[in-house]
């Protein structure tokens, strides 16, 4: 079966596919390491066909495959199921609609899916597994068995289906990404994956990122806990579930899909919106958070290091995705192999940055500074507290404490001359810059704190106003009402 009668692409299977040109490569000695932790995993897990693949400022540059698929080992064209990474796309579409303003993240599912009984569950709590809806679907395991049509599948959505208080909690639910599959079918009319095929792989050039499997693929397999001995586990299209988990894809297209984690979005989205769904919206709980999940992608802590992406796990397949978006940086890990597989993607990334570590972008001067931008930088104040305002490019500011404290945040430049905070305390926050009748500037507006040159400078409007007396010695009492009283030693 496949989604709203749409055959999948085909590759004859005679088809030889030209092997993945790597544009660049690694220094021999990372490419031992990467090799060695590749060789490590496929033995120590006994994962029949391992294929990996490492992503550099927006390019593959290091692939590997150990195992045999058939009779030779797994190359970048080598398709592998790739499970929940498909979660990934789906968020993309969803980010689509929403750019075009056909939905809100904060919409009520019932504005686009009426009649279940989770319609007042928003968007992006699907999108951020923080809705309480249920896990899994009803009846036999949805992985192994072959997908029913959406009716049937809404028909389980009753209130016994929600699990927990909207927002309370991070709980992964692979159903909440099946009604999201159905909201991008509702709006675009045609299925998500025909949407997914023409909106986003075809611009981006994936054309082994396929439904159904094509050849050359892996097989799926699980490897007995005590003999090495395979059992093959099924593939069933997963009908109204695909959403959750269907895709298979290779090391070369998910390279692609690393290179757009990491920002290189081409035409297909915005990058304050990939931006925003890279966020953090809920941390898993225990001890201390070191996973997460954004809209539509997963988040970890590892190494000092913050990983974006997303794992997968279908029977006889396990996937990870991961990018370290401040490097540029992302690898890709793909076993035909029901559990066992290690941490190697991000021990990819951790290998080559600490055998490669990235250079820093080369500094240039601006040819000319923009009206007025050096009116704004240095020191300020707000109150006795002291933080520097410095100018990143053209239409960047940064302001950060001089000393202790929080608050940092990054500002871009308006069209109507305001600044708008981009992350810290004041992302979303307008920032003005208040100038006097003579033109100069006065002070900075930031969400009603006062920002001036001098702290408590008592020429700009100091909520609260300041105390006549101004600035005192030590040796000054207070008044019951809290103002200085000149002239008074302590008791």
């Amino acid at each position: 079966m496949t989604p709203a009668g749409v055959p999948p692409q085909t590759v004859p299977a005679e088809t030889v596919l030209p092997e993945t040109v790597l544009p660049e490569s690694v220094l021999p000695e990372t490419g031992r390491a990467l090799l060695y932790r590749v060789a490590r995993e496929q033995a120590d897990s006994r994962i029949p066909a391992l294929a990996v693949g490492v992503v550099r400022d927006g390019a593959l540059v290091w692939t590997a495959g150990r195992g045999r698929v058939g009779d030779a080992p797994p190359t970048p064209s080598t398709q592998y199921r790739i499970g929940s990474i498909t979660k990934t796309f789906v968020a993309v579409l969803v980010a689509r609609l929403r750019d075009e303003g056909r939905l809100d993240f904060a919409d009520p599912l019932d504005r686009h899916v009426p009649g279940t009984a989770l319609g007042d569950r928003t968007i992006a709590q699907l999108l951020s597994h923080t809705s309480g809806l249920q896990a899994e679907t009803e009846g036999p395991w949805w992985e192994r068995t072959p997908g029913g049509p959406w009716s049937d599948l809404a028909a389980q959505l009753r209130p016994e289906a929600l699990r927990h208080r909207a927002g309370r909690r991070h709980h992964y639910s692979n159903v909440g990404f099946a009604i999201l599959g159905e909201v991008v079918a509702r709006h675009r009319g045609r299925s998500w994956w025909e949407s997914l095929r023409a909106e986003i792989l075809d611009p981006l050039g994936m054309r082994r990122t396929t439904y159904l499997p094509e050849p050359p693929h892996a097989s799926g397999f699980a490897v007995h806990p005590w003999a090495d001995v395979l059992l093959p586990e099924p593939a069933h299209d997963a009908g109204a579930m695909a959403a959750a988990g269907q895709l298979w894809s290779t090391v070369a297209d998910l390279g692609r899909w690393a290179a757009f984690v990491a920002g290189d979005t081409g035409d297909v989205l915005s990058a304050d919106t990939l931006a925003e769904l890279r966020e953090p919206n809920i941390v898993e709980q225990g001890p201390r958070w070191v996973s997460g999940y954004g809209l539509g992608f997963q988040i970890q802590q590892r190494n000092g290091r913050t990983l974006v992406g997303h794992g997968g796990s279908m029977p006889g397949f396990l996937a990870q995705l991961w990018v370290d978006v401040d490097e540029a940086v992302g690898a890709v890990a793909l076993a035909n192999t029901t559990s066992g597989l290690g941490p190697v993607a991000s021990d990819l990334i951790e290998i080559l940055l600490q055998h490669e570590p990235r250079l820093p972008d080369e500094w240039t001067p601006l040819p000319s500074p923009p009206d007025g931008l050096l009116d704004l930088v240095g020191t300020w104040y707000w109150g006795p507290t002291g933080f520097i305002l410095r100018a990143r490019g053209r239409d960047e500011l940064e302001l950060t404490p001089i000393a202790h404290g929080t608050r940092a945040s990054r500002f871009r430049r308006r069209p109507d001359g305001t600044w708008v905070g981009l992350d810290g305390y004041y992302a979303g926050e307008t920032l003005r810059i208040v100038r006097g009748p003579d033109g100069r500037v006065s002070h900075l507006d930031l969400a009603s704190f006062i920002f001036t040159r001098a702290p408590y400078d008592p020429s700009a409007p100091i909520p609260g106003g300041v105390a006549k007396e101004g600035w005192t010695g030590g040796g000054a009492a207070q008044s019951p009402n809290g103002t200085a009283t000149p002239g008074t030693e302590p008791a």
